[in-house]
């Protein structure tokens, strides 16, 4: 059942919610992306959140006007008011009072959300049978989706991705160094009406497949995930991107295959185990990786001390300190050195009276400030510098590596 659905073969609905998912899933990754590096994650939070009164206000004026409450357009289009509405009282609220932005966005959200849902109440007790599934914008609901709505998102999912592109050089610079852009001339305060108005047009198209209050999810899991694998800005956002897209696809094909499961929370879900995959097994910033790096680490620091007890004829109490030296061939089993051990431990002990000399001359201040006990003096100093301190300390010159 899974592979008919991966293969798109369960139905014409279960294909158009796939394609639909995959298409906001790829937008709500690359607008998600210039949220993330611009630190205001947040803001997808309120602005999803005053979509609300605008889909309820939407379906009330559809009725009146004797249209059907229920029309995708015309809901997305209230939706898209209502949330811009919430998006300028955000920026005025944090432009022209003392309140930090959180402070704001929590306003904003809990004003525009509890406004909707007295309107969304009101609309239950409107009896006019048009109702039935309005909810469904809160979490998602792609049942009975039709070609017409598959073609809304698709087309809002390609416009948003097509405006990145256009903007995406300043909207990277903004993010990264809003200081720097309004120094080059760029309106930060334009650029970031219009980032912000990019993740209101992913919020307000993934309605309809994952709800206002798990779109944040969408925008934001994507590229914090593919953060994780790169350090690039551009390959954050395609990472972001293909990310989204393989979270809608696998969850509206997960969703499809079993009965009676939600297609939002399913993708946002993919979306986690995305993360958690990415959150333990990323190269260079997983926790896996953390971990090998402390373990190496460690081997060293025992290593270097092993060395120098070895130059000073200490005795080697540690286990661990012993078992490594003798594994690299630097000691023997009764702790004493061999004649590798010997020439490294020689040289470890050098180096360390060349570290003292370094730290305490005002013209190595650069070099001292590297100085951590494991990093090798050649890494630092030329071997003239080298030659020039081993004649401060005396005794033999250049001892080899």
């Amino acid at each position: 059942m899974l592979s008919d659905a991966l293969l798109l073969q369960l139905g014409y609905n279960a294909t158009l919610v796939a394609i639909g998912a995959t298409l906001l899933g790829v937008s709500a990754g690359v607008t998600g992306t210039f949220l993330f590096l611009r630190k205001r994650a947040l803001v997808s939070d309120a602005i999803s959140h005053a979509t609300l009164p605008g889909v309820c206000l939407a379906f009330m004026l559809m009725v009146a006007l004797g249209g059907d409450g229920r029309n995708l357009v015309g809901l997305l289009l209230g939706s898209a008011v209502s949330a811009w509405v919430g998006l300028l009282c955000l920026n005025w609220l944090t432009r022209n009072t003392r309140l930090a932005e959180d402070a704001a966005i929590g306003s904003v959200l809990s004003v525009f959300f509890g406004l909707g849902i007295v309107l969304l109440t009101v609309i239950q007790t409107m009896g006019v049978g048009r109702q039935a599934g309005l909810e469904g914008f809160l979490l998602g609901s792609t049942a009975g989706m039709l070609w017409a709505d598959a073609v809304v998102i698709a087309i809002g999912g390609a416009s948003t991705l097509a405006l990145i592109l256009l903007m995406r050089r300043p909207m990277t610079l903004v993010a990264f160094d809003p200081e720097y852009a309004a120094a080059r001339g760029l309106p930060v305060d334009r650029i970031d009406l219009a980032m912000m108005g990019l993740v209101m047009a992913v919020t307000v198209v993934g309605l309809k497949i994952v709800g206002l209050i798990l779109i944040v999810a969408l925008l934001i899991i994507p590229p914090v995930t593919a953060r994780f694998w790169t350090e690039r800005s551009d390959r954050v956002v395609l990472l972001g991107g293909i990310v989204g897209g393989l979270s809608g696809y696998l969850g509206a094909a997960l969703s499809a295959s079993a009965p009676n499961l939600p297609t939002g929370p399913i993708i946002v879900l993919v979306s986690f185990g995305f993360f958690a995959i990415s959150l333990f097994l990323a190269p260079n910033r997983g926790v896996l990786a953390a971990i090998l790096r402390h373990f190496r680490f460690q081997r060293r620091v025992h290593l270097r001390q092993g060395l120098l007890a070895l130059a000073q004829g200490q005795p080697i109490y540690e286990r661990l300190t012993l078992r490594l030296l003798t594994r690299a061939g630097l000691a023997r089993a009764d702790g004493v050195a061999t004649e590798a051990g010997k020439a490294r431990a020689a040289k470890a002990l050098r180096d360390e009276k060349r570290w003292e000399v370094i730290r305490s001359d005002q013209t190595h201040e650069a070099a001292a400030a590297l100085y951590d006990g494991l990093r090798d003096i050649e890494t630092v100093l030329t071997k003239d510098q080298i030659v020039e301190v081993d004649h401060q300390i005396g005794g033999p010159q250049g001892v080899p590596a």
